[in-house]
């Protein structure tokens, strides 16, 4: 949608959410209430997704089986234990871009992360650096540190950290694939945040992974924040391995399951190095108890213990919705919810307001990085007790997500008038 469509009042808000085909789908979700009994204008769906209506029930059940069933709800509860994970599989795969045999939802995202780079990250020889962004989320930048150190060596020495331009914020596409291009033959792995958590930058996976594969190295990409929210298409991308959490876009609640991904290239490469546990065996004769380990096929095998029922009911009751829509009509209306934002925010013609993420549709997701000059969070704390829930990132940064799934066009005005008033005041 062109700059020029748009409308800075609340009749064209209104309007454009009359007119929005997905608007039904936000009275499936539970949208936190003010004091006042008004929901608040909720754009943190980056950090926590709103609980779908359905997820209640469906924890229910499960309940429900456990205290009829006991053990035995293994095999006779309506949606029986044993084989729980394997009904997210094809959802979850559609919604990432993926083949079924190369996703698993399981463990949470740096638990996964670690059990990647321990089959992708082989440091040897002089090929033994680890290429991330210098503004990684920080649990990243921990687990990557720890593997090097793992491994005995200095991250210091095998740690390359990208960092934008002077006076720029986001990194750019030339830098990371020059990075890559030079220093190649030095990098065992390449791993990035496909969509990065503190500018909402959106990285071109397939040319990454490409400059990366023709240098020797491994590529994998920490998608927490391109799940459900950006068309991911892991398997054409190519990478080897890709991991994400499902309570932010996905909607499935606080700590809740994460996602891996293996490109299929290597589901049957039984030599890959691993850890493993007795739910990553083949499931044939996984209870014969005794056998040497089996892997199954694909990202399977990188499973450890038996599920957490409770918690994959919460990640399958939303994988429905998604199911439901289709990722592509979320990234239709996200583009659009999206630019309405960052029209909004631009005509408030303030110097002290300046939108980091970048301005192509192409290269963010369905997050604006609002960059709020020479101010500590009193403007934050502000819109807060004015009714938005958004979220402050030091040093200067609000994050604001127009999440298409169940927010509209009027929260997108409401937050841009509340924005107003209070740099108004200030």
């Amino acid at each position: 949608m062109l700059v020029k469509e748009f409308q800075n009042n609340l009749a064209y808000a209104r309007q454009m959410d009359e007119k929005d085909e997905l608007k039904k789908y936000r009275s499936q979700f539970h949208l936190p209430v003010q004091k006042s009994g008004e929901p608040f204008v909720y754009l943190c769906g980056n950090s926590l997704g709103l609980q779908p209506k359905a997820t209640e029930a469906m924890l229910q059940q499960e309940l429900l089986d456990w205290k009829n069933l006991g053990v035995e709800g293994h095999f006779e509860a309506k949606n029986p234990w044993m084989p729980y994970h394997g009904f997210l599989t094809r959802a979850m795969a559609k919604v990432v871009g993926a083949k079924p045999i190369e996703v698993v939802v399981m463990n949470t995202l740096t638990v996964n992360l670690h059990l990647m780079m321990v089959s992708f990250y082989r440091p040897e020889s002089k090929r033994k650096k680890i290429l991330i962004e210098a503004d990684a989320f920080p649990s990243d930048k921990y687990a990557v540190e720890s593997q090097i150190k793992f491994h005995g060596l200095s991250s210091k020495e095998c740690l390359i950290e990208l960092k934008a331009r002077e006076g720029e914020t986001c990194l750019r596409e030339e830098d990371i694939l020059d990075a890559i291009d030079t220093q190649g033959e030095d990098i065992a792995l390449v791993l990035l945040g496909n969509t990065n958590y503190y500018t909402g930058q959106y990285f071109n996976m397939k040319k990454i992974t490409e400059h990366g594969h023709a240098k020797g190295c491994k590529v994998g990409f920490d998608c927490a924040h391109g799940a459900g929210n950006v068309p991911l298409n892991l398997h054409d991308s190519g990478c080897d391995f890709a991991v994400w959490c499902n309570y932010k876009y996905l909607n499935s609640g606080p700590g809740s399951t994460g996602g891996a991904f293996v490109h299929e290239r290597h589901a049957n490469n039984k030599d890959l190095p691993r850890f493993t546990g007795w739910w990553g065996h083949i499931k044939e004769t996984r209870f014969k108890m005794r056998d040497a380990f089996e892997p199954s096929p694909g990202v399977e095998a990188w499973q450890l213990s038996n599920p957490p029922i409770l918690a994959m009911a919460a990640v399958w009751s939303s994988l429905k919705i998604f199911e439901e829509i289709g990722m592509e009509k979320l990234r239709k209306k996200a583009i659009s919810l999206t630019g309405y934002l960052e029209y909004l925010v631009n005509t408030l013609g303030n110097n002290a307001i300046h939108i980091v993420t970048s301005s192509d549709p192409n290269q963010r997701g369905s997050q604006l990085s609002i960059q709020v000059k020479n101010t500590d969070r009193k403007i934050f704390d502000q819109i807060t007790e004015n009714g938005v829930i958004a979220d402050w990132r030091e040093p200067d940064v609000i994050r604001v997500a127009p999440v298409p799934m169940y927010n509209s066009y009027e929260d997108v005005f409401k937050f841009y008038t509340i924005l107003k008033t209070a740099l108004q005041a200030n």
